[in-house]
């Protein structure tokens, strides 16, 4: 492991100590669901994320159940969350493949803040490096587009700092060879909304918007 990379593993590491305390049942809540898997006999994909991932087999159960795929996402979390949880769900489950869609809830500072991009960038190199640590194939997801947080009024800028993580993403995976899958485009109006029909809130795909990411990462699977 290079220096650099092993300066961004700790400070991954360091900064996700800290959500540890605030969100503890986290670490133990697909606990039961891992230990009943048996040892997987093909390649085996982990969507790995916050509440877009832990809704979407409840709007799309067709799609699990065609793909074999997992989900393992859990609302509310930053990425610092999900640093700690790295190992229990993607890791130790024996991943060929994982699918990481995360910093929805850093913009949304539901941690309490302050967002800081550095950090959430960090993380998410954090689980990159985990990833080739262990010989899983990382795929990285855009940040899907939301202008406005139902629960955070105060931040009136989500939108534009969405595109700024997700520029920052896509430069890295296009350098180093990472999938990177951009479900912002194909969703997002011009002012930053979720196309109409494709979402019941501001934040969260409903049944068609889920279709449309479906496609987008079977084809980047490929």
């Amino acid at each position: 492991m290079t220096m650099k990379k092993f300066f961004i593993l700790m400070t991954g590491l360091l900064l996700a100590s800290g959500a540890m305390a605030q969100n503890p049942a986290h670490i133990s809540r697909y606990a039961a669901a891992n230990a009943a898997l048996t040892a997987p006999t093909g390649p085996r994909v982990v969507l790995f994320g916050d509440s877009i991932t832990d809704g979407w087999p409840d709007q799309r159960p067709e799609f699990f159940a065609s793909t074999g795929f997992i989900g393992r996402g859990i609302g509310g979390e930053e990425t610092a969350n999900m640093v700690l949880r790295f190992r229990q769900d993607v890791i130790d489950i024996q991943a060929s493949t994982v699918v990481i869609l995360a910093g929805i809830n850093d913009i949304a500072v539901n941690l309490g803040g302050p967002y800081v991009e550095d950090v959430t960038y960090a993380n998410i190199l954090t689980m990159i490096d985990l990833c080739w640590q262990n010989g899983i194939r990382p795929v990285i997801c855009s940040v899907l587009p939301s202008y406005h947080f139902r629960w955070r009024e105060e931040v009136t800028d989500c939108f534009e700092k969405v595109c700024s993580l997700n520029a920052r993403l896509k430069a890295y995976c296009d350098r180093h060879g990472v999938t990177y899958v951009d479900y912002c485009s194909v969703l997002a109006g011009p002012d930053g909304r979720v196309r109409d029909g494709l979402t019941s809130d501001t934040v969260h795909p409903n049944a068609t918007g889920y279709a449309l990411m479906e496609k987008l990462l079977l084809e980047s699977l490929k």
